[in-house]
């Protein structure tokens, strides 16, 4: 009987899960379909009557092609990852410094500078706009790659310092004594034993930095000043939906071109992102 019953149980939470998933699918099922389909049927009927009425139906790859020959979106691809590679491995190559000291370092006011940087999360990016944009102003950063680079590294990196802090203090402190005793530096003990250790770790953090900066809007708007030299995929699509409405159907064609590359690095870190997620939380 209690088999049973744990038999049951398993079905009914196959049932939820598959449902929750077919849910969540559903829209982007719809924004696919949509994207092989013309303007004019677009206009006429929902992406669902290719299921009900799929003889009255024209597939077409004009969205594609309009999108990326008329658009520039190549090179507002190619604008997307400059600016999202170095927007992620920069923070992350600096929270790491910060986070291995704060956990497994003793300094003045230690504690209270992690709690600063822990109450920073919480600090919507919107209140440091004019401060910001007023400095950059002055030294010439904005509508620059590197002034993106620097907002994007001050925003992400009280996350990753505090994400990375969760992981590192849950190393053996043996390894760091053994280390210290062989003549290794901070530096040292860094890349050839807390990195290699903390890959799972480095992957979900990277996974989270990389496709907020790759799917900001906001920061690329204000910081780079919609210059075509510079504009991420981001604004170029957001550019294709006319004032009346008009071309929206293009947008679902462009997002499939924007979401390519994260879901490149989502599918090539996930073997890494549930054991990066569960760091710090169990004790081995």
């Amino acid at each position: 009987m209690l088999q049973f019953r744990q038999r049951l149980g398993r079905v009914f939470l196959h049932i939820f899960l598959i449902s929750i998933a077919i849910i969540w699918l559903l829209p982007t099922l719809g924004v696919f379909i949509t994207s092989f389909r013309s303007s004019f049927d677009v206009a006429q009927s929902g992406w669902w009557t290719v299921f009900t009425n799929p003889q009255n139906q024209q597939f077409t790859l004009e969205g594609y092609q309009t999108v990326i020959a008329k658009r520039s979106m190549d090179r507002a691809f190619l604008n997307s990852l400059i600016i999202s590679v170095p927007a992620t491995l920069i923070p992350i190559a600096v929270g790491s410094l910060a986070a291995l000291a704060f956990a497994k370092m003793r300094f003045p006011l230690r504690l209270p500078l992690f709690g600063l940087i822990v109450a920073l999360v919480s600090v919507p990016l919107q209140a440091t706009v004019i401060p910001i944009l007023t400095q950059y102003n002055k030294m010439g950063l904005t509508g620059q790659y590197a002034g993106v680079w620097l907002v994007h590294t001050g925003y992400g990196l009280p996350l990753i310092i505090y994400f990375l802090y969760s992981f590192f203090k849950e190393l053996p402190a043996e390894l760091f004594d053994a280390a210290a005793i062989d003549g290794a530096s901070s530096l040292q003990i860094l890349l050839r034993l807390v990195l290699p250790l903390s890959i799972p770790a480095l992957a979900s953090i990277a996974i989270f930095q990389f496709l907020w900066v790759w799917n900001d809007l906001f920061v690329a708007l204000i910081y780079l000043g919609g210059a075509p030299d510079v504009t991420p995929l981001t604004v170029s699509l957001s550019n294709l939906v006319g004032s009346r409405g008009e071309g929206w159907e293009l947008l679902t064609a462009a997002a499939f071109i924007s979401s390519a590359v994260p879901l490149f690095v989502f599918l090539v870190l996930q073997r890494y992102f549930v054991r990066g997620m569960l760091a710090g939380s169990i004790k081995a």
